[in-house]
């Protein structure tokens, strides 16, 4: 099939190759231009470039939403478009414009964590799996029906970055099979269950910031999910920032008031979380690893030289 694709930053790119090495065509690549966002310079590889290297027309567009763009695209005569990573609304005179329609590649098991960032939200949130869905474009946003998903398991230690290499590799079998399938000629797939439908907005720096009345497992989570290279889950020790890099859910059970800097437990400092920490039934977060505001990084146990005190989300 005659393929125009629309993608951004490394999944895009991913998308791009996976068409590139399939038999399918691709006649136009629509991509972004750079961006200084702190979240769209991480996994940046070029769609742009990829497409150049193999001769394939390039337009850089915020929105598609001009005359020129359509233009362009009816000149490409597109049997269908795929999507992925395009950060803006893409129109229905664009999306439906091939003879298949748009199919749309998401980073999400659907309906589920539609939007944004949802490989970082599925782990704060305590998922057990995540995966890579391909689904045919509507006006809805991530809503269309499913034709083809494929899932990978989440681990106890996981982070954001071991599950984004995990499912960036699901890219090329789930477009180029999905592609397959529709031009075999199969033309009904798997509604969504609107009810179980979720979004998600963009993450900013205040998504990173630490609320120690937050559990001991979900902030084990938040900072497994902020690893590197994304921004660091982050708190405020005597009116200074500092980022945690790593840490671990105390084996013990500490009561008091979310953020006291209590206990040292194995490499860890235990930091007393949990809204019902007063009680003494939950468990604490282990700090094992910080980076400080000049950019120095130290185990905790070197960080905090004394018991006490507290950490607080603003300075």
């Amino acid at each position: 099939m005659r393929v125009v694709m629309f993608g951004y930053q490394t999944w895009g790119h991913r998308t791009l190759q996976a068409l590139l090495d399939s038999e399918h065509d691709v006649v136009l690549v629509v991509t972004h231009p750079k961006s200084e966002h702190v979240y769209e310079k991480i996994w940046s590889d070029s769609v742009a470039d990829l497409a150049e290297e193999h001769g394939v027309p390039v337009l850089l567009r915020n929105r598609p939403d001009d005359d020129e763009l359509l233009a362009r695209m009816k000149e490409a005569d597109p049997d269908i478009i795929v999507a992925n990573n395009w950060r803006t609304w893409l129109p229905p005179r664009v999306f439906d414009l091939p003879r298949h329609g748009t199919l749309n590649v998401h980073d999400s098991l659907l309906p589920k964590y539609a939007g944004f960032s949802p490989l970082i939200w599925a782990l704060i949130n305590g998922e057990t799996e995540v995966g890579v869905t391909a689904h045919m474009m509507n006006d809805e946003l991530d809503a269309g029906d499913i034709v083809r998903q494929e899932a990978v398991p989440v681990g106890p230690k996981d982070t954001a970055t071991d599950l984004f290499h995990r499912t960036v590799d699901l890219i090329a079998p789930v477009t180029v099979g999905a592609l397959d399938l529709i031009a075999s000629g199969q033309r009904e797939f798997v509604r969504q269950d609107r009810s179980q439908a979720s979004f998600f907005h963009k993450r900013s720096v205040e998504d990173s910031r630490i609320d120690w009345t937050w559990s001991a497992q979900e902030l084990d989570r938040l900072v497994r999910a902020q690893s590197e290279p994304y921004p660091s889950a982050f708190t405020f020790h005597r009116g200074r920032r500092i980022e945690v890099l790593a840490a671990f859910v105390s084996e013990g059970l500490y009561g008091g008031t979310p953020g006291r800097v209590f206990y040292r437990e194995g490499d860890g400092v235990v930091i007393v979380a949990g809204a019902d920490a007063r009680y003494g039934r939950s468990h604490g977060l282990a700090i094992t690893r910080v980076r400080t505001e000049d950019g120095r990084e130290l185990p905790a146990a070197e960080y905090f030289t004394s018991m006490g005190g507290y950490l607080t989300a603003r300075p």
